[in-house]
């Protein structure tokens, strides 16, 4: 086969002009059109940014923080968090509030008190009440999404759903036949009140005073009373409010892992002070040795009888049916007088308490012994309010008491120098049986020492909780054997493990994050 002439290939470059040129016009047209998309996505961003601004500036976060000095930085570094991500949208920052820095009474943490400072501060301008955990984490854009699609004029109370699976004693056994119809909110994930119910709640507040005297599960109680027995409005599930993070259109996540702020404390710097009686020597004590003992360093068993096989201490206190407030002033004295000065810390625990002293190490990483902290599940007594507005007439306790007879029911932890400025005080119980809870709490609250919370702590069963609230927690304890295998408990819920180890790296790596 002959070649082609090489005049044949001369002759198909005129042809390829026109080829060329309408591909250099396309181009062009292209630019153009991609200048016009982006110039046309431009002011659409601009439009949405105008339209976020208004939404931005109707929010006021809440933080529900604490005073003591670890919780306050956490908060702090939520509130920073929240103000970088604003200013990166190029909007009017949002008022970020410190729940601690409300007010100087410690019944601010129950939060109703406070809805009438929120109603005549706020509602003139804002839309929404939000509020969140020091640990909460926030995307700023996708909670105004999320936020829009509910009218701000109406009645609204946002959150993640949780419900009972069955009635349980923490909420008074409430709904009992079907406790899977009241929903209340999960405060890791956030949750919202628009500002007309918030206007409303005050109005109410100021009419009526609060009916139940005992803050137990604050999230449950908060939904009974902005519901109001189908007069107000019920938890509305909001998909968009996360504690997990799986989900991709998750607006808040929850940073589930166990603190660690360094080294663990040392087992020889924890003091275990365990309750007793005779009744339970035989019932209780085995448990105690079967489960968690053998990881606490210094422990004894205070009781009303030396049994020298196990042994125990008798504190020449008569034992009483309940409020055991003068075996536990006895224990503190004990401790003060008789331990060594560098023990820094003292955990005082009923007998039929499941705890892990490996987890609590880890989280005294994250306080100043050198501080006097009281330690616990924080609950309240007589926090109300009165026609005129929040006043503040309790005082702040680690647990409820006790309806079942046994001999002691709390797990407490105390840095030495709280323990110091309570005994240096002469605030002591004002008989063996008063209630240890109520009166450390007025103690403390006199000293200007609060109770500092963690919801590690449980006074119920695993059972007693929705599994959704624990599972982005990893637990330090549980109370009572109640119809339950409390070996089995221990060894599924609180047992050391490599997972354990592993978890607080993690949460050390970024603790200084948000």
């Amino acid at each position: 086969m002959q070649p082609f002439p090489r005049r044949g290939r001369r002759l198909a470059l005129p042809a390829l002009l026109p080829l060329l040129t309408g591909s250099l016009a396309f181009a062009l047209v292209s630019e153009d059109i991609k200048k016009e998309v982006k110039q046309s996505k431009n002011l659409e961003k601009s439009e949405i940014s105008r339209k976020n601004d208004i939404d931005l500036k109707g929010i006021v976060f809440v933080i529900q923080s604490q005073s003591n000095s670890f919780h306050a930085k956490r908060a702090e570094q939520l509130k920073k968090s929240i103000l970088e991500q604003s200013a990166q949208l190029t909007q009017e920052l949002p008022s970020v509030l410190l729940l601690h820095q409300l007010a100087k009474q410690e019944g601010a943490w129950t939060i109703l008190p406070i809805l009438p400072h929120f109603s005549a501060t706020y509602s003139r301008n804002s839309s929404w009440i939000f509020f969140c955990e020091e640990e909460t984490r926030i995307q700023i854009p996708e909670l105004l999404e999320t936020l829009r699609r509910y009218s701000p004029s109406k009645e609204w109370f946002l959150g993640k759903a949780l419900h009972d699976k069955e009635s349980t004693i923490i909420h008074h056994y409430a709904f009992s036949e079907d406790p899977t119809a009241f929903k209340y909110p999960d405060f890791a994930a956030g949750w919202a009140l628009s500002i007309p119910l918030v206007n409303k709640l005050t109005k109410r507040l100021k009419s009526e005073s609060l009916k139940s005297d005992f803050t137990i599960d604050l999230k449950h109680e908060i939904a009974l009373y902005i519901w109001d027995k189908g007069d107000g409005p019920p938890l509305t599930p909001v998909p968009e409010l996360c504690t997990d993070g799986v989900d991709s259109g998750c607006a808040t996540t929850f940073r589930s892992s166990l603190p660690l702020c360094g080294n663990p404390v040392k087992k020889e710097d924890i003091f275990v002070a365990v309750k007793t009686c005779k009744r339970f020597h035989g019932e209780r004590i085995p448990i105690v040795k079967r489960t968690w003992e053998g990881q606490a360093s210094l422990i004894e068993y205070y009781s009303d009888y030396a049994d020298s096989s196990i042994p125990t201490i008798d504190l020449e206190i008569p034992n009483t049916d309940r409020g055991h407030c003068g075996k536990t002033f006895a224990i503190l004295e004990r401790f003060l007088n008789r331990s060594h000065d560098k023990i820094a810390w003292l955990v005082i625990v009923d007998d039929d308490t499941l705890i892990s002293i490996s987890r609590l190490r880890h989280l005294l990483s994250c306080y100043d012994a050198s501080e006097p902290v009281f330690l616990g599940e924080r609950y309240g007594y007589g926090l109300g309010t009165g026609g005129r507005g929040p006043i503040l007439l309790g005082y702040t306790l680690l647990l409820k008491r006790s309806v079942s007879g046994s001999c002691s029911y709390n797990r407490m932890v105390f840095s030495r120098k709280a323990i110091r400025r309570l005994l240096a005080s002469k605030c002591r119980c004002y008989s063996n049986d008063a209630p240890d809870d109520m009166v450390l709490g007025m103690c403390f609250s006199g000293l200007g020492i609060p109770v500092t919370h963690s919801p590690l702590f449980h006074q119920a069963r695993p059972v007693d909780y929705p599994k959704d609230y624990l599972s982005h927690q990893v637990p330090i304890s549980f109370h009572k054997h109640w119809n339950i295998d409390p070996v089995k408990v221990y060894f599924t819920w609180l047992a050391p493990s490599e997972e354990d180890s592993a978890r607080p790296e993690t949460h050390r790596s970024s603790k200084e994050e948000l």
